[in-house]
């Protein structure tokens, strides 16, 4: 497929458009998927313009991480949320300059002073939660227009996909420090 650019000129597409899409019923559930999550990525970032609080999924993830633990170093943290040193410094200190509470507190560890641990403060757990139960709600507010049969055949099918989805997470599972 070519376009024509305003200056006359001939090019493609950055992007061809899936052909085989429309081809199979799996296809076609891949690009509902891919769409859903499209059309949530929108509302995530709409709804964060008003909310001067709200967390990027990096910033999330790595709050996670830390709330379901007493404590990690940088390193375990950059390794299980799969980013870079660098993304993973401008993380922590989002975390720990958001707005006028610091969410994360990063401490030099005793047994190891190379080592930076990094722990959940009182307003993080706070934020962690409020972002959590906001999304959650997002899936409630949509989840609540579907009879209840459909509910439980969504329910039976995203657990399915789960549990086909989690030894994915675990074989690309990053190693420890």
């Amino acid at each position: 497929m070519v376009h024509t650019a305003k200056d006359g000129r001939k090019s493609k597409p950055e992007v061809e458009p899936v052909e085989s899409a429309a081809s199979s019923p799996l296809s076609r559930a891949a690009e509902e998927i891919f769409e859903l999550t499209k059309i949530s990525w929108l509302l995530r970032s709409r709804r964060r313009r008003k909310n001067a609080l709200d967390l990027t999924e990096t910033e999330f993830l790595t709050l996670d991480m830390v709330a379901r633990e007493e404590s990690h170093t940088v390193g375990q943290l950059r390794k299980a949320v799969g980013v870079l040193p660098a993304q993973m410094s401008r993380i922590l200190r989002s975390l720990e300059r958001r707005g006028d509470k610091s969410l994360i507190r990063c401490a030099i560890n005793p047994a190891d002073r190379r080592r930076i641990d990094v722990a959940i403060t009182e307003a993080g757990r706070k934020a962690h939660n409020a972002f959590r139960d906001s999304r959650v709600s997002m899936s409630l507010e949509t989840l609540s227009h579907l009879p209840p049969q459909d509910v439980r055949e969504f329910m039976r099918i995203v657990e399915k996909i789960r549990g086909l989805m989690l030894p994915q997470l675990q074989k690309e599972e990053p190693d420890e420090e």
